[in-house]
């Protein structure tokens, strides 16, 4: 398994300068790739291979106008065409939209192979630099010098915040191994919301934090004022750092949020059962995009696949298609209509009372014990374009509780 220690970087102004100059040519090497990608695509039709952009950066490299690039290190240049062939991949396979340019506006990353870094006692030594580059380490029952980094991940962020991110290959956990406690026999059918983030199964109301909601005044006055000011000028710089740190703050309390939450339910339940959204889709409602938007539904998700993995949990994604909302929990009866404003309906055949969104989470977990009854594992993430439990591999579901 790979995790990722995220840390925070405080670089030396020698060193910042160094980083930024590295940026700025790892974004001009993105550019100038992929222009020359769509040049050659709309002219000869012809498809760019990764050792194709590789000799196209070594002819770039040998242009005197480019000459700067040989001022940095070459494994962040070498790393970028990487990261462009993949996307390319991921495009056409349908798993991500198409590459885009890179502005000098937005989030500026650098990416370090082995080559290129030394990790040593705990300190991170970059190539170019002299000195270690100081951080701040957030696990103190981690011991970095113990690490042994493949990756490092350097990055900034629109409101001037440094981070670097350290990937790390670790062993899979399995139950029975230290700091997995026995497992709760509880399992929890999740429905997903906008008035509510989420209800439980267990008749549990999740609320909204709707945190962009509350900053929204904040931010469009900051906007305004960067508006007003003059393209180029510091004050127009000014004002674009405070509205990225607004963005950040909504940003970071959407991710605690998200990270209490989660955290939660893969500590209590064995089995989380989640309902598969078409996010993607929903968010094309032009009335309920910016609200899906900050619910944060997909990260949601990804952090539900990572711990439950990772702490010997089981997570199952049900169809989409699957009417949830509309099946009775008791008897099974299913109505041939229910419009999105009725929100409590009685069966027509037993005659119980449903609360729709309580309803529709006991019905997602009754799907979701059918699927893992009969050996399907619906437990990773990615695109929502999967196939039915029926046609999963089986695979066996660990137990075991994490301690956080």
């Amino acid at each position: 398994m790979r995790t990722a220690y995220k840390v925070r970087v405080y670089p030396t102004p020698e060193q910042a300068a160094v980083l930024n100059r590295t940026f700025g040519c790892v974004r001009l090497v993105w550019n100038k790739t992929l222009a020359w990608r769509h040049h050659r695509y709309r002219a000869d039709g012809a498809k760019t291979s990764y050792a194709q952009s590789d000799r196209y950066l070594t002819e770039l490299k040998r242009d005197p106008e480019f000459g700067f690039l040989f001022d940095v290190s070459s494994v962040p240049l070498q790393q970028t065409l990487r990261h462009q062939y993949t996307a390319f991949v991921n495009f056409f396979a349908a798993r991500a939209r198409y590459p885009r340019f890179k502005s000098r506006h937005g989030k500026q990353s650098a990416t370090y192979t082995r080559s290129a870094f030394r990790w040593k006692n705990g300190r991170l030594f970059l190539a170019k630099m002299d000195a270690p580059i100081e951080f701040v380490w957030s696990w103190p029952e981690v011991d970095p010098a113990t690490l042994n980094p493949t990756t490092v991940t350097v990055s900034r962020d629109p409101d001037g915040r440094w981070h670097a991110s350290l990937a790390v290959e670790t062993a899979d956990t399995t139950a029975g191994e230290p700091g997995q406690a026995p497992a709760t026999g509880s399992a929890v059918g999740v429905d997903l919301g906008v008035k509510d983030f989420a209800v439980l199964s267990t008749g549990e109301r999740i609320a909204n934090a709707r945190l962009l909601e509350r900053k929204a005044k904040n931010l469009a006055r900051y906007q305004r004022r960067m508006a007003r000011k003059q393209r180029g000028s510091n004050n127009r710089n000014k004002a674009r750092a405070k509205v990225a740190r607004a963005h950040t703050k909504v940003r970071d309390a959407r991710a605690d949020f998200l990270h209490k939450t989660s955290a939660r339910l893969v500590r209590e339940h064995d089995l989380i059962v989640i309902e598969d959204l078409a996010v993607q889709n929903m968010v094309r409602n032009r009335r309920l995009a910016r609200v899906i938007s900050d619910c944060g539904w997909g990260e949601f998700r990804r952090q539900l696949h990572y711990k439950t993995a990772k702490h010997g949990r089981h997570l199952i994604v049900i169809d989409r298609w699957y009417p949830s909302s509309k099946t009775c929990s008791a008897c099974g009866h299913l109505l041939a209509e229910l419009s999105l404003s009725t929100r409590t309906w009685h069966c027509p055949s037993c005659g119980t009372r449903h609360d729709r969104d309580i309803n529709a989470a006991k019905n997602i977990l009754a799907a979701g014990q059918a699927v893992s009854a009969c050996g399907a594992d619906m437990r990773h993430a990615g695109s929502s374009r999967m196939r039915s439990a029926v046609k999963q591999e089986t695979s066996l579901a660990r137990v075991g509780l994490p301690l956080f």
